[in-house]
């Protein structure tokens, strides 16, 4: 029964470090890291004590150096104990990277779920064909009555006789004439 228990802990630990990334990104490194040897020296000694063969990546504008070991076991180790240590008087803090697979070498657009349309075509399609524009409606009737409500000195004429018979259509097209009028003018205002 020990022995039965031992290889299920000993699995699990083996899933739990196979799943994390072998990769470290150290942050709010010390600005002398980049510029004094001695102070990188010291820098890569303290994980050259995990893994002999860690490779360092600095990237001087973000003030980050990235830390690639050979085993996730290794990086795992690295960050238990040199996470928020110090280095030249800054803490230094240590994550796991993330490490991103791209299906080929080239990036690729996402599938579009959907195809919108975004401006009309640039030609029509093939067999379309332009409507006619309809003619327009005028009401007559509307225009006579109108006419009717208009001033009575005589300038709004309408074809209708005197004893109220019209003709269908109108011969002749109401018209009417406005006198012109000034827009009132605003009162006088007392600064």
């Amino acid at each position: 029964m020990q022995k039965s228990t031992r290889t299920t802990e000993e699995a699990t630990v083996a899933v739990q470090f196979t799943d994390l990334p072998n990769a470290l990104i150290a942050c709010k490194v010390a600005v002398d890291l980049f510029d004094d040897s001695g102070v990188k020296a010291r820098f890569e000694g303290l994980f050259r004590s995990f893994d002999p063969q860690v490779q360092f990546q600095y990237f001087r504008s973000f003030r980050r150096v990235r830390i690639s070991f050979q085993d996730a076991l290794a990086a795992a180790e690295a960050r238990l104990r040199l996470h928020k240590t110090d280095l030249n008087g800054r803490e230094m803090r240590l994550y796991f990277a993330q490490s991103v697979h791209i299906g080929g070498p080239h990036l690729e657009p996402p599938k579009p779920d959907k195809q919108f349309l975004i401006s009309p075509p640039a030609s029509p399609p093939v067999g379309w064909e332009q409507s006619p524009d309809a003619r327009p409606v005028v009401n007559y009737d509307l225009l006579c009555a109108i006419a009717k409500l208009g001033p009575v000195d005589g300038t709004s004429r309408c074809p209708i006789g005197g004893d109220d018979q019209r003709e269908w259509p109108p011969a002749k097209l109401c018209m009417v004439t406005s006198t012109s009028s000034t827009r009132p003018r605003p009162p006088p205002q007392a600064w």
